[in-house]
C-alpha cells in the first residue's frame, strides 16, 4: 500500500514555513556557548519526557520528571507505572540520540527499537501489533478513530520507511512537511496496541534531526502538543468517518500540516527567545563574577573553570579537560589540588563517574554574583523598554 499523501502548500503553510526558517536561521546566529547549549539540550529533554508522557495520562510533574532523570531513589506511591513510562521515555531519547552520532538511516527496525524503550524499556525490537485495535473517547466510550487492520500494517510501514528516505534524499518537499506527514501517517497507521503516540513525536524528531533542522536538541514539540491537546486530537482527526478505510485513507491532510507547522513555529520562536535571553544572562552574570574582589584572587584556570559551574551544579575531569584544552590526566591533577585548597569538593566519589561541585564558599558567592547580574539584567531590560516607549512617543 503505497504511501501518497495529499495535501496542499497554501498560503498559511508557506507562512509557517518562512517563519520557522527565520527562527532557525537567528538561532543559528546566536553566540552560545558549548555550556549553555547543554543547558538547553537537557531543559529540552526533561520538557520532551514530561509533556510527551503527560499527553498519555501520566500524572508526574516536571520537577518529579527531573528527580527521574538524575537517577534519584525516589517512590511515587501509586504512580509506579507513571514513573517506568518516563524511565522509559529517557532511555529512548538516549537511543535516538545516539544513532543521530552514528548517521543511523530510518528504517523499521529503528522504529521498533524506538518502541521497544518506549513501551518495555528494552533494546529488543517490538513487532507491530496482530489484531485490531481502536482509539475511544476516555469519557464516553465512543470510537473515535479504527486504525488499518493488522495484515496491513507491514506492507504501510514498509511503504512509509521507503517514502521518508525517499523524499529526504530528493530535498522536494520542505523538512518540516516530510516531519509533520511522518507524524500523521504514523499515527493513522496505529501499528502497536499502545506507544503509537510516544513512538511518532519521537520518530519526528528524529526525521527533524536527520534533515537539518535538529536545533542542537534545544527545543520540544511536546509541549505545544499537551497545552493544546484537544487541537492536537482534532488535527489528527481527519476525514468523514472514523474507520481508516471509509474516508481517512484519502483524506486531506492539510489541516494537520497547519497544526504541526504552528506548533514547530511556536516551539522555534520560544526557544530562540529563551537561548537569547540566557546568553544575555549568563554575559552579565560572568562579567559580575569575574570583576568582583574574591575571583581575582585566584589563578587563571580557576576563573576559567567558574565559567563552566555557572551553567551546571556539576563537572567531571573530561569536562575540565575540555574545558581548559588540557589532557585529562593534568585535570585530574589539578582538581585534586583544588580539592585540597577547599576550592572544589567531590560530589560523587565514584572512580568511574566521579564529579565535583564548588564549595559551599564559593557557591554561596556564585549564587550572590548570580542574583546581582539578574537585577542588572531587569534593570537594563527595563531600561530599554523606557527607551521603546520614548520612541513611541
Amino acid at each position: 500500500m503505497k504511501f501518497d499523501p495529499k495535501y496542499t502548500i497554501n498560503n498559511r503553510l508557506a507562512n509557517k514555513l518562512t517563519e520557522i526558517e527565520r527562527h532557525k536561521e537567528a538561532i543559528n546566529v546566536l553566540p552560545i556557548t558549548t555550556q549553555l547549549i547543554t543547558s538547553l539540550r537537557e531543559t529540552s529533554r526533561l520538557q520532551s519526557t514530561h509533556y510527551s508522557t503527560q499527553i498519555e495520562g501520566n500524572r508526574l510533574t516536571q520537577e518529579e520528571v527531573e528527580q527521574i532523570a538524575k537517577g534519584q531513589d525516589v517512590g511515587f506511591p501509586g504512580r509506579e507505572r507513571d514513573q517506568i513510562e518516563v524511565s522509559n521515555y529517557f532511555m529512548a531519547l538516549e537511543y535516538i540520540e545516539g544513532e543521530l552520532e552514528k548517521n543511523a538511516p530510518i528504517s523499521e527496525e529503528l522504529i521498533k527499537r524506538i518502541h521497544g524503550f518506549v513501551l518495555k524499556g528494552s533494546n529488543r525490537p517490538s513487532q507491530y501489533r496482530e489484531g485490531q485495535n481502536k482509539i475511544s473517547d476516555g469519557s464516553t466510550g465512543r470510537i473515535v478513530y479504527m486504525p488499518p487492520e493488522a495484515k496491513d500494517i507491514k506492507s504501510m510501514m514498509k511503504s512509509l520507511v521507503r517514502w521518508i528516505n525517499e523524499e529526504m534524499e530528493y530535498e522536494e518537499i520542505p523538512a518540516p512537511i516530510i516531519a509533520g506527514l511522518v507524524h500523521y501517517q504514523f499515527a493513522t497507521i496505529h501499528p502497536y496496541y499502545d506507544g503509537n503516540g510516544r513512538t511518532a513525536r519521537l520518530l519526528t524528531t528524529y526525521v527533524l534531526h536527520k534533515t537539518g533542522y535538529g536545533m542542537k536538541g534545544i527545543y520540544s514539540l511536546e509541549e505545544y502538543y499537551a497545552k493544546n491537546l484537544s487541537g492536537y486530537y482534532q488535527a489528527l482527526t481527519i476525514g468523514p468517518g472514523h474507520n481508516y478505510y471509509m474516508g481517512r485513507k484519502e483524506a486531506d491532510v492539510t489541516p494537520f500540516l497547519e497544526y504541526f507547522l504552528g506548533g514547530m513555529a511556536i516551539s522555534f520562536k520560544s526557544v530562540r527567545n529563551r537561548a537569547d535571553q540566557l546568553r544575555k544572562e549568563h554575559e552579565v552574570r560572568k562579567t559580575s563574577f569575574v570583576e568582583s574582589k574574591r575571583v581575582r584572587e585566584l589563578r587563571a584556570k580557576q576563573r576559567h573553570s567558574l565559567s563552566l559551574f555557572l551553567v551546571q551544579k556539576e563537572v567531571t575531569s573530561s569536562e575540565i579537560s575540555e574545558h581548559l584544552g588540557i589532557p585529562v590526566r593534568s585535570a585530574q591533577s589539578l582538581l585534586k589540588k583544588w580539592v585540597d585548597q577547599e576550592f572544589i569538593q567531590v560530589i560523587n566519589p565514584s572512580r568511574k563517574a566521579r564529579t565535583y561541585g564548588l564549595t559551599r564558599e564559593w557557591e554561596s558567592l556564585l549564587d550572590q554574583q548570580g542574583t546581582e547580574a539578574r537585577k542588572l539584567q531587569l534593570k537594563k531590560g527595563r531600561s530599554d523598554q523606557s527607551s521603546d516607549l520614548d520612541v513611541e512617543r
